[in-house]
């Protein structure tokens, strides 16, 4: 059984303070995950972790990882405006981009951010809207056709917008070696959100013997080799873990059979999870405010797929759990004895986060734990039907909790039309108070 990371009594109490819905995450598992990361791959005397700004870009969140040595990796502007706030510069900070606009990469070289060239066309680019190449330079490298491990295909890179092919990855180092830079990384990423502990280390070996190949043969001199991203989570209750320490080991035994011959043992590995640092440790509290009987059972939910929209999407599958309320029992562990599709309130009919799930009966009121939010959950929100994103809630380790980010209001939707609401929120807001006992501050 898939169990949250707060108790219903934590919950109500939380919920209490702040009001549904709100994305809650984890310290202590947080710094738990990212202390065995590190261990994990602790052989390799340069590895660093540059977190995927993109899957979670809270600078509260960041933070943590930041005691832990990762960096930045940034895919936009305001994501490197992220990183720099929190004080990084340099080679703390990876820019992997792609369709990149001038502004970015003039930014990027400001900051003298790794640039994580996507295509070779880029390379001119950089040079005319950005000045000259940096010494340190990495590439983006897409082999084609179907990514295959022993258990089947894992994806399709082939058909990824993403990367320069093996021949162009050749001339880049080349072009790039002619115009002064000194250090090089290969980076690629071939799947996504992958299952056992077996990709790591098969994209590494891949990777490893293109560097070999590379440096023979362009002089380029490979600094560091970037895993990327791509181990997956636990989503569902019957799911594994990835175990990444056992990733760490194959690749190392990757990196002792075709780096360490070629004289090559001075390359640091670098990675940039997003959804293994934090998904898991994030999750979604909404409550149950309607129910609704036709030719289903629908329970429909405070929140919609503008907190969440994996569900919506791409039909991906967020565990729910059912807390109960205040006053109620604890209904963390009862049995599923009814069939629900749980529901949002945006006008679109795939605005759902389960069909045709079994879960214990829900009543109005009911608090619901949605796992595993952590990364690509409030990331991707957005404000359809003019409704507003959530709050961001941390749960420090010593069971307290601290408001990251506050929920958005009518007054922030309309700041960039240059009008206000005329008070009708404040308005609205009290008179749902004196209307229900749900808690709404």
């Amino acid at each position: 059984m898939k169990r949250p990371f707060v108790t219903k009594d934590q919950l109500v109490a939380i919920a209490n303070e702040f009001p549904t819905p709100f994305h809650l995450y984890d310290e202590a598992g947080i710094r738990a995950n990212a202390e065995a990361v590190r261990d994990a791959f602790s052989w390799n005397p340069g590895f660093k972790e540059f977190f995927a700004v993109k899957a979670n870009p809270n600078p509260a969140l960041i933070s943590i990882l930041r005691d832990y040595g990762c960096g930045c990796d940034c895919s936009s502007a305001t994501e490197l405006m992220i990183a720099e706030a929190l004080g990084m510069r340099g080679e703390d900070i990876m820019f992997s981009s792609n369709d990149t606009p001038a502004l970015d990469f003039a930014m990027a070289r400001d900051l003298g951010a790794i640039v994580n060239f996507d295509d070779i066309s880029h390379i001119p680019f950089f040079e005319q809207v950005a000045g000259a190449i940096p010494r340190t330079v990495s590439c983006r490298f897409n082999p084609g056709g179907l990514f295959k491990l022993a258990n089947g295909i894992m994806d399709n890179p082939g058909d990824s917008k993403y990367g320069m092919t093996e021949p162009q990855l050749f001339e880049a180092f080349r072009m790039l070696h002619e115009r002064g830079a000194e250090r090089f990384g290969i980076h690629a990423f071939l799947a996504s959100n992958t299952r056992g502990n077996d990709y790591y280390p098969a994209l590494a070996r891949i990777l490893f013997e293109l560097a070999v190949r590379l440096e023979r043969e362009t002089g380029a001199h490979i600094a560091f080799i970037n895993l990327s991203g791509g181990v997956g989570i636990p989503y569902r209750p019957d799911d594994e873990p990835c175990d990444i320490r056992a990733i760490g080991a194959g690749v190392q035994r990757a990196f002792d059979d075709v780096l360490v011959p070629a004289g090559m043992d001075d390359v640091a590995i670098y990675t940039e999870m997003g959804r293994f640092m934090l998904g898991p440790y994030g999750c979604l509290v909404t409550r149950a405010i309607h129910e609704k009987r036709i030719y289903k059972d629908y329970i429909g939910v405070d929140a919609s797929a503008v907190d969440l929209i994996r569900p919506a999407m791409y039909g991906a599958y967020h565990h729910i759990t059912v807390m109960g309320q205040q006053h109620g029992p604890d209904k963390s562990a009862a049995p599923a004895t009814c069939v629900y599709d749980i529901t949002g309130n945006l006008c679109e009919n795939n605005d759902k986060f389960a069909v045709d799930r079994a879960l214990p009966e829900i009543e109005p009121g009911d608090l619901l734990v949605i796992h595993d939010t952590g990364a690509h959950g409030y990331a991707m929100g957005y404000n359809y039907n003019g409704r507003m994103r959530s709050a961001e809630v941390l749960l420090r380790e010593d069971g307290s909790c601290k408001l990251i980010r506050r929920a958005e209001t009518p007054h922030d939707y309309f700041a960039t039309l240059g009008i206000a609401p005329v008070g009708r929120e404040l308005q609205a807001m009290a008179r749902a108070r004196e209307a229900n006992g749900y808690h709404i501050k």
